[in-house]
């Protein structure tokens, strides 16, 4: 059976390949907003099991920071927080190719880690 932590890390993992196929495209805006959702369903699949909120924007970042706090690993906020500048990138169009590339890599990273913390 699957669970509402695994749908959350299956999407974010479609994210990420399709943040992958944007960046490749040159639509730096999709590929930005692709990342960011990716960074979100996976603080939401912890989340959904630890039975933590994470409805809310606010939630994601008290979710990222207690993370940070339980597992003494700051670079998590500042992961998310690359996550946060891609979204915001969709928006407003100013980030260069090489720097939603370098997001879409702290994202991947930010991906990882809390996947380990989940296994």
């Amino acid at each position: 059976m699957t669970t509402r932590a695994d749908y959350h890390v299956d999407t974010a993992n479609q994210f990420l390949a399709k943040a992958r196929v944007y960046l490749a495209e040159a639509d730096l805006l999709q590929a930005s907003e692709k990342c960011w959702g990716a960074a979100a369903r996976m603080v939401k699949a912890v989340a959904e099991e630890r039975g933590w909120a994470a409805d809310t924007p606010r939630h994601l970042f008290h979710v990222v920071d207690r993370l940070a706090e339980e597992s003494c690993d700051a670079w998590l906020r500042s992961l998310f927080n690359s996550a946060t500048s891609l979204h915001q990138n969709f928006y407003e169009d100013w980030m260069t190719e090489a720097a939603v590339c370098d997001g879409l890599d702290n994202v991947d990273e930010f991906a990882s880690r809390l996947k380990d913390v989940l296994d």
